[in-house]
C-alpha cells in the first residue's frame, strides 16, 4: 500500500496534465509540472527497489508522460528557411510600473532591440521611459497606460500602422497591438499580451475566458506574435490550444523553454515557472532566446531574436 501512495499521485498529475483537465486550483498546480515531472523519478526508484511490478509499471508510465511532455522543451526544433530581415523583440512585465525604467532602457540600448512590449504599464513609468531617451531609442508606439495593472505599451523602431488596444475580459488588462512595417519583410502584427491571472480560484473562469479570446495564429494570412506575459505556462491546455492555431513559442523552439520568468524576482519563496512568452508565427524563424534581470518586477524580462520571411 505504501508503495502505491507513493506512485498513485504521479500518475495522477500525468493523467491531469496530459488530458488538460486543469480546473479550480489545479490551474496554479499545474505550472509546476516540471518540478513534478523531476520528481516522478523518485517512486519509480523506490518501486524498482521494493521490486513491486504493478506499482513499477504505473510510476515508469506515468514518468515518460510528464518527462516526456517538458524535456523538448530544452532541446531546439528545426527552424523554417527563411530570407528576411532579423527582429529582436523584448517584452517585459513591468509590475505596476514599479520596474526600474533606467535598467529597461538599457537593455532596449544594449540589446539592439528594435520592438518593446510592456504590460502593467503606468502613466509614472511611461513618463520616465521617455525621459531616459526612450523616445530616440523606438519612437514608434501605440501606448495605454493606466494607473494599476491594466496598462499595456508597444514600442517599436519601426512604423506602426493599425494602433490601438484591446481589453481584456477578465481583469480588464488592456493590450496594446499594432501593424509593424519592417523594411524587407511582410507587415507583421505584434501585441502585448496579458490576459487574467489564477490567482484565486474564483478568478480562474476570467483566466480560461482571456486566453481563449487571445488572436490566433493566421498562418495563410499576415503574420503575428504575441508577446507578454499570458499567466500561463505550456502545460496548461488553453495555451497550448492557442499556439495550435499556428503559433510556436520561441523559446521552445531553441532549448529554451525551461528558464523561469516568474516566481522568486520580487523575494517570493516561490520557485520559477515561465509564464512569460514569446509566440511567434510558425514561418517565423527563432535564432535565440534569453531572459534578463529587471529590478522592481517579479518577472525577468525575454528577449527573442526573431527571423522573418522576406517580402514576397
Amino acid at each position: 500500500m505504501g508503495c502505491w501512495l507513493a506512485v498513485l499521485p504521479a500518475a495522477a498529475w500525468a493523467v491531469l496534465r496530459l488530458a488538460g483537465l486543469e480546473r479550480g486550483p489545479l490551474v496554479q498546480a499545474v505550472a509546476f509540472t516540471p518540478y513534478v515531472a523531476a520528481g516522478a523519478l523518485l517512486p519509480l526508484a523506490l518501486a524498482l527497489a521494493l521490486r513491486r511490478t504493478a506499482p513499477a509499471v504505473v510510476a515508469a508510465l506515468a514518468a515518460l508522460a510528464l518527462v516526456g511532455a517538458v524535456a523538448p522543451r530544452a532541446v531546439g526544433a528545426a527552424q523554417p528557411a527563411v530570407g528576411g530581415p532579423t527582429l529582436r523583440l523584448l517584452t517585459a512585465n513591468l509590475l505596476v510600473g514599479g520596474a526600474d525604467p533606467a535598467v529597461l532602457v538599457g537593455l532596449v540600448r544594449d540589446q539592439r532591440v528594435d520592438v518593446l512590449a510592456v504590460q502593467e504599464f503606468t502613466p509614472g513609468i511611461a513618463a520616465e521611459l521617455d525621459r531616459l531617451g526612450l523616445a530616440t531609442l523606438l519612437p514608434y508606439r501605440v501606448l495605454n497606460p493606466e494607473v494599476g495593472t491594466t496598462g499595456s505599451g508597444l514600442y517599436a523602431r519601426y512604423p506602426l500602422g493599425e494602433g490601438g488596444f484591446r481589453r481584456n475580459a477578465g481583469f480588464a488588462f488592456t493590450q496594446a497591438h499594432g501593424t509593424l512595417a519592417v523594411p524587407g519583410a511582410p507587415p507583421l502584427r505584434v501585441e502585448s499580451a496579458h490576459p487574467a491571472a489564477p490567482y484565486a480560484v474564483e478568478v480562474v473562469p476570467d483566466w480560461w475566458t482571456d486566453l481563449r479570446a487571445q488572436p490566433p495564429a493566421t498562418p495563410r494570412g499576415r503574420l503575428s506574435v504575441l508577446a507578454g506575459d499570458f499567466n500561463a505556462t505550456l502545460d496548461h491546455a488553453p495555451l497550448r490550444d492557442l499556439i495550435a492555431t499556428g503559433y510556436v513559442d520561441a523559446a521552445d523552439q531553441v532549448g529554451a523553454g525551461l528558464a523561469g520568468t516568474w516566481g522568486p524576482y520580487d523575494g517570493d519563496p516561490i520557485p520559477p515557472v515561465t509564464i512569460d512568452h514569446v509566440l511567434a508565427d510558425r514561418r517565423i524563424a527563432v535564432r535565440s532566446v534569453d531572459t534578463h534581470r529587471l529590478p522592481g518586477s517579479d518577472h525577468r524580462a525575454v528577449l527573442a531574436e526573431l527571423r522573418l520571411p522576406a517580402a514576397g
